[in-house]
């Protein structure tokens, strides 16, 4: 029954999506973050839904009489000359005969997210992708609060099998980067129940991300918590709120929870907090000999057994900035901090140009919600191999989208602006020629 639920709405959009592109933006989020077509048990596993979305999407963006120029701000000038830098490591990786289903993963990830960038166009393109993002991490996030609440917690969470988010603690981060999502689609639904509804899920999520048992996740909803209320208009409410629904959270869950939690202050004792830092040793020392870094796939005997403090302690890099330092160097590394940063910058435009303008209430609204999101990302990333998770890239063109659209206003007004003074300026002036006239009669 899912198979086919999944192949009706897929192929029941595709003429929508022809028609009108921006849906396949919009259908190739829900279909590559959610991979609904995973939660079935038939056909639908292994159908290539992605690739038919994402096919239509571009014949769409080709033939119909739309702008199809990509948006060449200094943030995609960067995406891209990081995706160039990232095949140029390739060619040079370590294990050369390796790399390229990996690359080949990432290209699709970076190419689509660029499309997805010429198709966000209008505030209700930008909404309904950030509605697309909440639906697909959202169903995930209520069925996980609820599997914490029936457990008593103690029980962990897991994602989708075969995802980006299918491990405790991955899962556990998206939860988190969805929650501010959450609350900016609140604050623009009129109908109470609504509302409602995103209150419930908001703390459904959280209770998921604590029933994770990530003790990233918990560090990254204190970091995305302080800077939330900082940037809320209502710090006394939010914080009050804060104070009541934060201690009620941790209350639930058990004495094994709060046990795992501890070890954040005994990391040294920890087994896993140590082959972490062993593996951060290992990229660093990686990339300080070899300037393109490894190459994708570098986390093998092999190259620990050459770089790594304890060359039998192999893990992966749990970290984005070791993931991609150890497989991109040092350059790459920069490219990809730069990303982050110039996104952000654009976000703090749009607050300090926006601030004195009511007509963009929404986007004032909506900027503080996706930096809390990407907060959470950059501060729980830390601790994690996701680099190439999408939906931070998502919530990147999100945000140049609304800058741009800032932007366009704010050119349109002061153009009106302009044009009225002009206006004003010869009517003042009509009546001194009018006299000078009388005079010379």
């Amino acid at each position: 029954m899912r198979d086919i639920l999944v192949t009706l709405i897929v192929f029941g959009t595709l003429p929508l999506i022809y028609k009108r592109p921006y849906w396949g933006a919009v259908l190739w989020i829900w279909i590559s973050v959610m991979n609904p077509h995973a939660q079935g048990w038939g056909f639908a596993r292994t159908f290539p839904f992605a690739a038919i979305i994402a096919a239509v999407t571009i014949v769409s963006l080709v033939v119909q009489k739309e702008d199809k120029k990509l948006p060449m701000v200094p943030t995609i000038v960067v995406f891209i000359a990081f995706l160039a830098w990232m095949s140029l490591t390739s060619l040079f990786a370590i294990h050369l005969d390796q790399v390229y289903e990996q690359w080949n993963k990432v290209v699709k990830i970076f190419g689509m997210t660029l499309v997805v960038m010429m198709l966000l166009k209008e505030r209700k393109h930008i909404e309904l992708a950030i509605w697309s993002i909440v639906i697909s991490i959202g169903y995930y996030g209520v069925k996980g609060g609820i599997f914490t609440i029936r457990s008593g917690g103690n029980d962990r969470v897991w994602g989708p099998a075969g995802t980006f988010i299918d491990g405790n603690n991955e899962v556990a981060l998206a939860f988190v980067m969805v929650i501010p999502l959450m609350f900016y689609l609140m604050t623009i639904t009129k109908n109470k129940w609504g509302r409602y509804a995103f209150i419930a899920s908001m703390g459904l999520c959280a209770l998921a991300s604590l029933g994770s048992y990530s003790r990233g996740a918990l560090l990254a909803i204190a970091a995305m918590t302080v800077f939330f209320w900082f940037k809320s208009k209502e710090k006394l409410v939010i914080g009050l709120a804060m104070i009541l629904i934060v201690p009620v959270l941790l209350l639930t869950m058990p004495a094994q929870w709060h046990q795992r939690m501890d070890t954040i202050q005994e990391y040294k004792e920890d087994s896993s907090a140590m082959g972490r830092v062993n593996a951060w040793h290992m990229a660093t020392n990686l990339a300080m000999d070899r300037p393109l870094g490894g190459g994708f796939q570098i986390y093998d005997a092999g190259v620990f057994a050459r770089y790594a403090p304890n060359p039998e302690d192999i893990h992966a890099a749990h970290s984005i900035y070791f993931q991609v330092l150890g497989e991109h160097g040092f350059i790459g590394l920069f490219l990809y901090l730069a990303i982050g940063v110039l996104t952000w910058r654009s976000g703090s435009w749009v607050l300090k140009h926006g601030k004195h303008d009511p007509e963009l209430k929404w986007a004032l609204d909506l900027v503080p919600m996706l930096q809390v999101s990407l907060l959470g990302f950059a501060v729980g990333g830390a601790f994690l191999s996701l680099a190439y998770f999408d939906v931070p890239y998502y919530v990147m063109t999100a945000m140049i989208a609304t800058r741009l659209l800032v932007k366009k206003h704010l050119k349109a007004k002061a153009a009106d602006s302009k044009a009225a003074a002009q206006v004003a300026a010869k009517a003042s002036q009509l009546p001194k020629q009018q006299k000078a006239a009388n005079g010379l009669s």
